[in-house]
């Protein structure tokens, strides 16, 4: 195998690695579906289709993978997600 061939299966094993962490958003009693809606396009920059079916998901079962990505990249999003009232974590 020569070194071009190695460093490229070393940056997909890296991206496997980093591609690992998710935002879990959680149903609550609280939120209305627009605000859910409008805070997912907002801090995940969700489609309004995407947005609108992570809520009903949400709503159904409980809990909704809303993105997934490097960690440094879903820090952000989810403390958006919590500001907003939401029910979030980075798993």
């Amino acid at each position: 195998m020569g070194s071009k061939e190695k460093v490229s299966e070393e940056l997909l094993l890296d991206e496997e690695v980093v591609a690992q962490n998710e935002i879990v958003l959680y149903n609550d009693d609280v939120n209305t579906f627009d605000h859910v809606i409008d805070t997912l396009i907002y801090a995940c920059e969700h489609t309004a289709e995407q947005a609108e079916q992570c809520s009903i998901i949400v709503h159904y079962k409980g809990k909704c993978t809303v993105k997934t990505g490097p960690y440094d990249d879903l820090k952000p999003r989810c403390t958006m997600l919590l500001d907003a009232g939401l029910s979030a974590e980075i798993v």
